[in-house]
């Protein structure tokens, strides 16, 4: 499972864990999710995500 984060605002998605907050069940791949899914922070969509190591 991997991490993502926004690059504008930092929120943190990371698959393994989901966002109970944001009705993101753990386990799914950021590439699953809609596309038109939207940073519940600050509202970027998925392009300005970044995989984090």
């Amino acid at each position: 499972m991997k991490t993502w984060v926004c690059s504008v605002c930092g929120w943190i998605y990371d698959e393994a864990k989901g966002d109970a907050d944001n009705n993101l069940p753990a386990g799914v791949p950021f590439a699953d999710l809609p596309d038109d899914f939207v940073c519940p922070l600050c509202g970027v969509g998925k392009d300005s995500f970044e995989e984090q190591s």
